[in-house]
């Protein structure tokens, strides 16, 4: 398991500059977390909340990409430095089984690191399914030529 001995930036840093850059989503009551980084990698949770349940008792979506969505920009900021102006340009969900009504983890690994582009994937579980994917992601991050 990748740890943040070895990432750019580890992960009390990661979660304050996503404090201070995304305050919405990581601040108080914050409801995505930082599990852990590494080079080309970045380990995420996602608390549960009732409030995100859709019709018919399912984790939502928007949720779920969400989360996918950060965690590849946090293995990209792990393995480059603290760069906030990195971008998505795609992101390819699939959504696999209805997830349970608990906390979703997202591993997210980078396949591709380039000067401007990063390419990767994330794999998301219900806490504890580790073996029982609920969506798997992909996407593609532009990397802005000053760093």
């Amino acid at each position: 398991m990748p740890t943040d001995a070895a990432a750019r930036m580890t992960v009390p840093e990661m979660e304050a500059f996503l404090a201070t850059e995304f305050p919405q989503v990581f601040g108080p009551g914050k409801t995505f977390m930082v599990e852990a980084v590494g080079p080309k990698f970045a380990r995420m949770r996602c608390r549960y909340d009732p409030g995100q349940l859709r019709p018919g008792g399912t984790i939502s979506g928007p949720t779920m990409m969400t989360l996918a969505d950060t965690g590849l920009y946090v293995a990209i900021l792990a393995s480059i430095g603290p760069v906030a102006l990195a971008v998505t340009t795609n992101l390819n969900i699939n959504f696999l089984k209805k997830p349970a009504q608990r906390d979703l983890v997202a591993e997210c690994r980078l396949l591709k690191l380039g000067k401007r582009l990063a390419v990767g994937e994330v794999a998301i579980w219900s806490d504890g399914e580790v073996d029982d994917l609920v969506a798997h992601a992909t996407g593609t991050y532009s990397i802005p030529p000053e760093r």
